[in-house]
């Protein structure tokens, strides 16, 4: 998918084994049926709720990917011995993490694994975002985020995302006086960690843009739970969005879903 201002970021979804471009189909009518099936991503067995957006109730209980610190990082078990899965944990966890600043309905603070960027950001909408730090570990990319949100936002307002009403920041300048706020925390983690465990870098901004055709004045969602056909012109995509003129639809919350992709011609 491309990263750049210049060219918006290009999108597939995924139906079954086909891969739709779903650039292509904006400005065009289409519908999705849910036929009431829900299988779990991980183990395939069907499932009546999908937790924690796609796994069933029991891959939800045993897997590290669903375990509490993977939404509280800063929390993880993985050095006392207790990880769900170790293997898993040396993939995902303990490998490096980038602490960045994003723009996606104003200045947040965030964290993924290196080889997650720009697609992390991407998931989020955000129009710029910069790298901070590159640390060892998750856990450590989760204790300086802590640190970070006595001063920054963690979350995005998906809503003012979907509008494109996202101010101009200046993201180097942020990035350097947050990195002022958080000094005596980042030495603190460096006296106990390593110096090399954390690395603040000067790396530049990345500008993204989406392809949207039409903003929405006023934010309706769609629920495939409540209403299991979903129809309306796409006028757009960003982040997990679908941008309907009848609605917005998160399809990553509907991962799971057992759905059926109908597309029509332009009016």
């Amino acid at each position: 998918m491309p990263a750049s201002a210049a060219e918006p970021v290009d999108y597939t979804l995924k139906v079954g084994d086909t891969r739709i471009p779903l650039n292509d189909l904006i400005g065009h009518p289409l519908r999705l049926d849910y036929d009431g099936v829900i299988r779990c991503i991980h183990c395939d067995r069907t499932t009546k709720k999908s937790f924690n957006q796609g796994y069933c109730y029991p891959c939800f209980r045993k897997l590290a990917a669903c375990d509490s610190c993977i939404m509280s990082p800063e929390k993880c078990h993985y050095h006392l011995g207790t990880c769900r899965e170790p293997e898993w944990g040396e993939t995902h966890c303990m490998t490096e993490h980038v602490v960045y600043l994003a723009n996606s309905s104003g200045l947040k603070v965030g964290i993924t694994r290196a080889s997650q960027v720009p697609t992390r950001w991407i998931d989020q909408g955000a129009v710029e975002a910069i790298p901070m730090l590159r640390v060892a570990t998750r856990q450590l990319a989760g204790l300086v985020e802590v640190a970070c949100k006595q001063h920054v936002a963690d979350r995005t307002n998906w809503r003012a995302m979907l509008k494109g009403d996202v101010p101009e920041l200046d993201l180097p300048a942020e990035r350097s006086r947050l990195l002022g706020l958080i000094a005596g925390e980042l030495a603190d983690l460096r006296a106990e960690h390593g110096a090399d465990a954390l690395r603040e870098v000067s790396e530049e901004a990345l500008s993204l843009s989406y392809p949207v055709e039409v903003w929405p004045a006023k934010i309706k969602t769609h629920n495939l739970d409540k209403e299991p056909s979903v129809e309306g012109v796409l006028q757009g995509v960003k982040g997990q969005y679908l941008i309907l003129d009848t609605g917005v639809i998160n399809i990553r919350k509907f991962t799971a879903y057992q759905v059926r992709l109908q597309v029509f011609a332009r009016a």
